[in-house]
């Protein structure tokens, strides 16, 4: 049997699809990040809380909470936003993905924009400039003194991280990558590493807590500014969540607030003991 199809038919089939579609496309529009956001009244940080002062656990009335510099600016973004922080911590290499997935609305972690991470999402301008440097016993404090004098040692860096990069690029050391850096500085501590490569902050915080065990070696490691820039990690195509975050940063460089809160991330994680 064959049907007719009278063109009023068929102006009305087509006028309903626009109609499907262009609810599709509003639904599409509104289900992004930052009104996820703002509807849940939640902003979702992933973090890997390995790396004081920038974040790290502490422990209060038998209760595991996170803190540190980017949880501070963090908390001040949320804030802002008039939303309260959730964090989750996880791996740093698990970092990227989970904000692809939408299982995070940001990360921030003493994450630099590379370009291999460019490429996967998208980042905030720059709210810190850190440098590399090689953490050691303390009886080696002098030994590594040139990129020649690494050659046979043993460097840890962590899994996925710029100073995974910095390790095998300026170094002539093997590098031994895991995913957290509180295992490689045990390991180092235990003499199973020679050395851990770095963020300069976060060596002179283990030099502080431990004196007597460690050091930061003479050695120069020389990054790019453009991978020394610390920055928040955002989703791709997200312009209102990047512009509200930039805007805050801006803010928060200009009145002074990202220095104190630095000063303040080194103080609690002093007082921790973490």
């Amino acid at each position: 049997m064959k049907f007719k199809f009278s063109k009023k038919l068929l102006t009305v089939g087509a006028v309903a699809l626009m109609v499907v579609g262009g609810l599709a496309g509003c639904g599409a529009k509104n289900n992004t990040a930052y009104n996820k956001i703002k509807s849940e009244k939640t902003l979702t940080m992933g973090t890997s809380a390995d790396f004081a002062p920038f974040e790290f656990p502490v422990v209060k009335n038998g209760k595991k909470t996170y803190n540190g510099f980017d949880i501070m600016v963090a908390n001040q973004i949320a804030k802002d936003m008039g939303v309260k922080l959730k964090v989750q911590n996880m791996q740093f290499s698990s970092l990227i993905g989970e904000l692809q997935n939408n299982k995070v609305q940001m990360v921030m972690a003493g994450m630099t924009a590379t370009k291999q991470r460019r490429k996967a999402v998208d980042f905030s301008k720059p709210y810190y400039t850190e440098s590399e440097a090689l953490l050691v016993k303390k009886s080696d404090a002098n030994k590594y003194t040139t990129k020649d004098s690494t050659k046979g040692a043993s460097f840890g860096a962590q899994q996925g991280s710029i100073q995974e990069n910095v390790g095998k690029s300026q170094t002539k050391a093997h590098i031994v990558s895991e995913g957290l850096v509180t295992s490689l500085t045990t390991e180092l501590k235990g003499g199973k590493l020679d050395g851990v490569v770095l963020a300069q902050k976060v060596a002179e915080e283990y030099v502080k807590k431990y004196p007597n065990d460690y050091a930061i070696a003479p050695v120069k490691l020389p990054v790019p500014k453009s991978q020394r820039e610390i920055c928040i990690a955002l989703p791709k195509n997200e312009p209102k969540l990047k512009k509200k975050v930039n805007a805050e940063i801006t803010k928060m460089q200009k009145n002074g607030q990202l220095d104190k809160m630095f000063q303040q991330a080194q103080q609690l994680q002093e007082q921790s003991g973490k």
